[in-house]
């Protein structure tokens, strides 16, 4: 069937990063974020099944 031809997608503003535990286990999230809406660094408080309790995660760079 000959259709209109379909739109191309934007390219998408956020980053990928990796939240890594404080803890010093080696275990990290990955998560996104829009570098153009929060410029300052990401903490959570997440789950680290290493050590088996809720420690910090704080943002750093993924190296490909």
């Amino acid at each position: 069937m000959a259709g209109k031809p379909k739109a191309s997608k934007s390219k998408r503003n956020s980053i990928l990063f990796k939240m890594v535990s404080t803890a010093d286990t080696g275990f990290f999230y990955l998560a996104r974020r829009n570098p153009k809406q929060k410029q300052e660094k990401m903490i959570f408080s997440k789950y680290d099944p290493v050590v088996r309790k809720h420690v910090d995660f704080k943002e750093q760079k993924l190296t490909s």
